[in-house]
């Protein structure tokens, strides 16, 4: 069985001024996100359309708005409604932590619309483009959890050669790294996948409705070896949060790939 490395969360000290890892992976993300988007919008598809580099950089500011907000906000309503309402105004202090990927992915859809709006581009274009390069933003968050040894997994067999022990969990047990199942997951196999889908030009919607379906199919899977937050435990069905909120987003995705694949809007 291993043992998490304990890293030191700090990753750089100049004097008082600290830079966190988890910051740094925030960097990274967004970085990649700079350089795969515009790839993208080198493809004939988007090149077509008028997409340019100063495009993406808007992009990202939209989506770290949207990410940030939807994400705090996303926490406070699906995992901690009863706490907020109590004390609304913890909800903008960030710092103390608690942020849902599935309302940051909500904050994101809600940018994108007003981003789509104001540039009087359609919706579904702008999230087409964007699809596949949010998974390496994902990736990079994951890491940044397992450094952090947070979010670890549930109990494994100890023979199992990748167990690891959390001492931040409170014991020593073997659990699942699936901080790390989550990284190849959600992150490396959903960004190969869908960079490979959407390199061809598709019908309006079919690379959101992919990201939708491959995002909520992994997530889904991952949740079995994590371990569920303990203020909630599992829900209905022996399900975590997580997994039922990864349920509508499945149906949403199969939905958009089927109407688009039935309509006629190309890029």
């Amino acid at each position: 069985m291993l043992v998490h490395p304990q890293f030191d969360p700090v990753a750089l000290a100049l004097g008082p001024v600290q830079v966190h890892w988890y910051g740094l992976t925030y960097l990274v993300a967004f970085g990649l996100f700079l350089f795969l988007a515009g790839l993208r919008v080198r493809q004939p598809s988007f090149a077509g359309a008028g997409w340019t580099r100063r495009d993406v950089e808007d992009l990202l500011f939209f989506g770290v708005v949207g990410v940030v907000l939807g994400g705090r906000v996303g926490y406070a309503l699906f995992y901690k409604p009863d706490y907020y309402l109590q004390h609304p105004l913890e909800i903008l202090m960030v710092w103390k932590g608690g942020m849902s990927f599935h309302g940051g992915l909500l904050g994101v859809v809600l940018a994108m619309a007003l981003f789509a709006r104001l540039r009087k581009r359609p919706f579904l274009q702008v999230t087409d483009l964007i699809a596949p390069c949010v998974p390496t933003g994902l990736a990079s968050g994951r890491i940044g959890n397992f450094i952090n040894g947070e979010l670890w997994g549930r109990q494994a067999d100890a023979s199992l050669s990748w167990a690891m022990a959390f001492p931040q969990s409170g014991s020593m047990l073997a659990r699942h790294p699936s901080q790390l199942y989550q990284f190849l997951l959600e992150g490396l196999l959903l960004f190969a996948l869908l960079w490979w889908y959407g390199r061809r030009t598709r019908p309006m919607g079919q690379v959101s409705g992919a990201f939708l379906v491959g995002y909520g199919v992994f997530r889904f899977v991952a949740e079995y070896f994590r371990e569920p937050d303990a203020f909630l435990g599992l829900l209905a069905l022996n399900m975590s949060m997580g997994q039922w909120l990864c349920v509508p987003m499945v149906v949403a995705g199969v939905w958009l790939m089927r109407w688009s694949a039935r309509s006629n809007a190309v890029h």
